[in-house]
């Protein structure tokens, strides 16, 4: 049995993270090949006020756990946010991913009925499906974006194909 939160909150976001894996990868294997250490990926940016690379890996695992625990009622695992190695950022996308396999459709069933908060906002929530599609899903794909965007402009050979991860093609 499958629901729609599950498929956009465990499949897609899934295909997305891996997608993400291989977008680090590829970083990586750049920098190799061009005789520099990936580690310097970490502190890319296109503006001074904003977050680095390595916040953004951070941001998009976090909506992404935090979006399956929230909807589901699940536990929701604590990444401490201390990735110094660009090795150590591509193990929390795979951990993210990991925490998401363990997530079945009926975890779904009743994610409207959540009421979502955060503590940046005393006294107020979201009801869960405006979480779901106000939230979090602009959340996780604006911060693998711009991990993408970041990598592409550093001369990274990456294409939207990259981005997208694995679809599963059927034949006619």
């Amino acid at each position: 049995m499958s629901n729609h939160v599950y498929d956009l909150v465990i499949t897609q976001f899934s295909i997305s993270l891996a997608g993400l894996k291989n977008v680090m990868l590829k970083a990586k294997a750049h920098a190799e090949a061009n005789k520099f250490d990936p580690n310097k990926f970490l502190d890319l940016k296109f503006a001074p006020d904003m977050l680095a690379l390595t916040k953004q890996v951070q941001i998009a695992s976090d909506n992404a756990k935090g979006a399956a625990g929230r909807l589901s009622g699940k536990e929701i695992p604590v990444f401490a946010d201390d990735e110094k190695t660009f090795d150590e950022l591509i193990a929390r996308v795979e951990k993210t991913i990991n925490y998401l396999e363990t997530f079945r459709p009926e975890n779904f069933n009743d994610y409207k009925s959540k009421k979502i908060s955060f503590p940046w906002y005393p006294g107020k929530h979201l009801d869960g499906a405006t979480y779901l599609n106000g939230f979090a899903i602009p959340n996780v794909y604006f911060h693998i974006t711009t991990t993408y965007d970041l990598f592409r402009n550093a001369g990274v050979a990456i294409g939207k194909a990259d981005f997208m991860g694995s679809i599963n093609w059927m034949d006619d």
